[in-house]
């Protein structure tokens, strides 16, 4: 959610964005299949940028943060299919004198995790919060949240960004007036064929669809174009199923989990049921992430207000999602989390009390069991995975 403090946080000057650099390296790598996590923050006394920590994702030990790319706000993150690349969105005022936020791209030197900066570019529209990468790897999709807008650029072989290849405004509006008097596109991602990309705007109330040119790095609106949720609902973060039949979408405002038919061959989302987040009435609290087990049997979203990852079965043949029991974070406002790539621990950023939790995964049943590892990251908001190398 973006409150007045986060959008004060994001009024920063692009100039200063650009002319930061990368930090030191971190120390070498000294073992083989383990990872780099990453973690995107709003800067303040506390973070300067883009932190990375060392992850063995057989123990699930996490080592010390280590700054790895100093700019202002780089909330949101992605890593290409390669794992050679990084890319960030950073929550600023303008660019290069007008207005709009900036998505950043960076090379990964796997062996020590540093971050090397290759070019930025404009994201059009004001407050960016979400960045993915499309699975050819050829192209990067942004939404903006501020400006209730999605944009699109072409990916070169080096990394490099384009310009924006395509930019849509969205329009609308719907029944919360805090939070619903216009579009607040708050993220976008891509189908696992690459055909498609689907984009949850929170203030309409609409997860729309778009065609993805992967070529061209462009979108075009589908046919349909959108599917209406609940009114009030405030549809925030989106994702597909690992068997490319079904999708959810947590919905901010309502505190609910949307489970969606997919139809891969037109693009179709078919609402199925909807279920709350919470084992019951919680006030002030709104939801922020969703993310699928790997197995595909197991759902989890972030409750922030009650503090705790949801847990639900999924049963695809009967294409039911059912709670399961919640697991608290340990502290306050978990906004992004993310499942490590054997799906074996799931890490926590904890944004208002700047810290990063750890649990281990119960593969029968998806059960959370904190492991009691935590990192100290000034207003931690995403966590995304890249592997290292000695």
């Amino acid at each position: 959610m973006f409150t007045p403090m986060t959008r004060r946080r994001w009024i920063v000057s692009a100039s200063a964005f650009l002319a930061l650099g990368s930090a030191p390296m971190l120390n070498a790598a000294t073992s083989g299949s383990s990872y780099w996590a990453y973690f995107g923050t709003y800067t303040g006394a506390k973070s300067k940028g883009i932190y990375a920590a060392e992850y063995d994702a057989a123990t699930g030990k996490v080592g010390a943060p280590k700054l790895v790319a100093e700019l202002p706000n780089p909330t949101f993150l992605a890593v290409d299919p390669s794992g050679k690349f990084l890319y960030a969105v950073g929550e600023v005022g303008d660019f290069e004198g007008k207005k709009g936020g900036v998505i950043r791209g960076y090379s990964i030197k796997a062996a020590t995790g540093e971050l090397k900066a290759i070019n930025s570019q404009s994201t059009v529209g004001g407050g960016p919060c979400h960045v993915t990468i499309d699975p050819s790897g050829k192209v990067a999709l942004v939404a903006n949240y501020g400006g209730g807008s999605v944009a699109s650029y072409s990916v070169a072989p080096n990394g490099m960004l384009s310009e924006a290849k395509t930019f849509i405004q969205h329009t609308g509006s719907s029944v919360n007036p805090g939070r619903q008097k216009e579009p607040h596109a708050h993220s976008i991602n891509a189908s696992k064929d690459g055909r498609f990309a689907i984009a949850a705007d929170l203030g309409i109330d609409r997860v729309n669809v778009y065609k993805l040119d992967s070529a061209k790095g462009t979108l075009t609106p589908n046919q349909p174009a959108f599917v209406s949720l609940k009114p009030g609902s405030g549809p925030r973060h989106f994702a597909f199923h690992p068997d490319g039949k079904h999708a959810f979408v947590i919905n901010e405002l309502l505190s609910a989990l949307t489970l969606f038919r997919y139809d891969a061959k037109g693009g179709v989302l078919t609402e199925v049921q909807t279920v709350s987040t919470l084992p019951g009435e919680v006030k002030g609290n709104s939801t922020a992430e969703v993310v699928v087990h790997p197995s595909g049997k197991f759902v989890y979203g972030s409750n922030r207000g009650h503090d705790s990852i949801a847990i639900f079965q999924f049963d695809a043949a009967k294409e039911s999602l059912t709670p399961s029991g919640h697991a608290k974070t340990g502290g306050k406002t978990p906004r992004n989390f993310a499942l490590d790539p054997k799906g074996n621990f799931l890490i926590a950023c904890n944004q208002s009390s700047d810290s990063v939790v750890v649990y281990k995964v119960d593969q029968a049943n998806g059960a959370l069991e904190a492991t009691g590892a935590k990192l100290e990251i000034g207003a931690p908001v995403c966590v995304r995975f890249a592997p290292r190398s000695n």
